[in-house]
C-alpha cells in the first residue's frame, strides 16, 4: 500500500492546506488529532510566538504554528531532502521570512545558544531516540527558552514519562493510539536577593 507523505493544515489563515513532505527515516508526522488538541491547548498563546520545531520533519508542527498567526518558526532537521521540501513548502505558503530551515543535529544545536529565547518549543524527536530527557535539560541550560515558554513533548505512550526540569510544569497531557504528549510550561525561577 502506498503512502500518502502529505500532511493538512489543521487552521488558521492555511487551514485546509495539503502540503507534501518526503520519505525519511523516524518521520512520523504528529497526528491530526494530537495536532488538533495541542493547538487548542495554544489557541492564546501562538500569535506573535517565536517557534523552535526541533526534529521537524513534515513540519507539521511549525506549520501549524505559522498558519495560527506564530511570528517566526525555526525548523531543525538533519534530513537534506527534509530540509528542502520543508523550504518548498514555506515558498508555496509564502512565509519564508517569518521562517528559517536549519539543517543540523538538535543536540548539537541545542549546546549552543540563541541569538534570542523562543516563546514555543516543539520536541518531537524520533521515538527511537530516546533523547528526550537530554534535551529538555539542554533546552533549560542553554538559554533556548523565554521566560514563560511552552514546550510540547511527545513520545510512544507506552514509556513513562521522566523527571522534568526545575522550573516546568505539566499542563496538559494527552494520549492517541501510540503517540503520548505532554504540554510543559516553564517558570523562570528567580534567585531571591
Amino acid at each position: 500500500m502506498a503512502r500518502d507523505n502529505s500532511i493538512r493544515i489543521i487552521g488558521g489563515r492555511f487551514r485546509g492546506r495539503r502540503l507534501h513532505f518526503p520519505n525519511a527515516t523516524g518521520l512520523r508526522p504528529t497526528a491530526d488529532r494530537l495536532r488538533e488538541t495541542l493547538f487548542n491547548w495554544l489557541q492564546f498563546e501562538i500569535e506573535g510566538a517565536r517557534c523552535l520545531d526541533l526534529f521537524a520533519g513534515s513540519g507539521a508542527l511549525g506549520l501549524e504554528a505559522l498558519s495560527r498567526g506564530a511570528a517566526f518558526v525555526r525548523f531543525v532537521d538533519q534530513a537534506q531532502a527534509v530540509v528542502r521540501q520543508l523550504r518548498e513548502n514555506l515558498g508555496l505558503l509564502g512565509v519564508n521570512e517569518q521562517a528559517e530551515v536549519v539543517r543540523g543535529d538538535a543536540a548539537r544545536l541545542l549546546r549552543g545558544r540563541p541569538e534570542r529565547p523562543f516563546d514555543l518549543v516543539f520536541l518531537d524527536p524520533p521515538y527511537v531516540l530516546r533523547t528526550l530527557p537530554k534535551l529538555c535539560h539542554l533546552l533549560e541550560e542553554n538559554g533556548w527558552l523565554a521566560d514563560a515558554a511552552w514546550i510540547y513533548l511527545e513520545q510512544e505512550s507506552h514509556r513513562p514519562w521522566f523527571g522534568l526540569p526545575a522550573g516546568w510544569s505539566v499542563h496538559r497531557e494527552a494520549v492517541a493510539g501510540q503517540a503520548a504528549c505532554r504540554l510543559v510550561r516553564r517558570v523562570k525561577i528567580t534567585n531571591p536577593t
